[in-house]
């Protein structure tokens, strides 16, 4: 009995610790995504407009000579006069692939905050690895600079890849790819040049200081975005930034305060045994910001 006893106590004693860990991990990881955001928030240019800045409203008339398919895209998202989108925040739900080789498939729910001007987001997940145990993952991309941050538990770090260079390229590279959720951004008023490609796609260049790259976006009959893909990005393979073309699928088409958006997508890597789809996910809940 007393030995009974002595590992009840030691059960409860594991129990207690691994509560206070989690307790822990998750106010330092909150602390940890306010400064990030407070960083987001400085870093928007849209709040305080300059002179000669860009209209605060879609005009139909600035598609003429755009590519086709990238009229019929703005006609069947947008309609003419709607504010310009400062900012969306949007939560999702989905799965991710931990095994950049094989299947290992873990549920996630997210929040995500995105700023059109200067470009920027924050994408806070949480992954069920085990029973208990989460993944907090940050993917950033704020003021010029890139973060990819993963701990278990929010405590014990995973990865840690942050500054310029390739990793704030990648995530600008995100950015891009994902602004079929705040489509007014892809207006060639707000910075973006288009080059025809068919009459199904359209590559869309966009710079943010220093950088500058291009997404091939393809376009379904009804005129929404129905795949971007970039020849190269950088993902993390065995600890190793390595360049693979990266692509990704939009579905589920809804209209939101005005806007048709995506409600789900899929992302994959184009790896030389084939195409790896890394991340399923669907939109919870989209919040628009718009000028004034």
């Amino acid at each position: 009995m007393n030995g009974l006893a002595w590992l009840g106590g030691l059960s409860g004693f594991l129990v207690l610790v691994a509560l206070g860990l989690t307790v822990h991990g998750a106010r330092r990881w909150a602390a940890e995504m306010q400064v990030l955001q407070d960083k987001l928030q400085a870093g928007r240019i849209d709040d305080r407009r300059p002179q000669n800045s860009p209209p605060t409203r879609y005009d139909a008339r600035e598609l003429e000579g755009l590519p086709a398919p990238v009229q019929r895209y703005f006609r069947a998202v947008l309609k003419d006069g709607q504010p310009i989108i400062t900012a969306v925040t949007i939560h999702i739900a989905g799965t991710f692939n931990m095994s950049p080789a094989g299947e290992r498939w873990k549920p996630f729910t997210s929040r995500q905050r995105v700023v059109a001007h200067r470009p920027g987001f924050l994408w806070d997940a949480q992954i069920a690895l085990l029973p208990g145990v989460n993944v907090r993952v940050v993917d950033s991309y704020i003021r010029g600079k890139g973060l990819l941050h993963a701990a278990i538990q929010g405590l014990f770090t995973m990865a840690d890849i942050q500054g310029e260079g390739e990793i704030a390229r990648g995530e600008f590279m995100r950015w891009c790819a994902e602004v079929a959720w705040y489509p007014t951004a892809l207006l060639p008023s707000q910075g973006v040049r288009w080059e025809a490609i068919d009459d199904q796609s359209a590559n869309a260049t966009f710079t943010d200081g220093p950088l500058t790259l291009t997404l091939l976006l393809r376009f379904n009959d009804a005129g929404p975005i129905d795949s971007f893909r970039a020849e190269a990005r950088g993902g993390m393979v065995d600890g190793k930034m390595v360049m693979a073309p990266w692509e990704g699928l939009w579905s589920n088409y809804q209209w939101r305060d005005g806007v048709h958006v995506p409600l789900a997508g899929e992302v994959a890597w184009m790896r030389p045994e084939g195409r790896k789809p890394y991340f399923i996910g669907t939109v919870t809940s989209l919040a628009f910001e718009f000028t004034p």
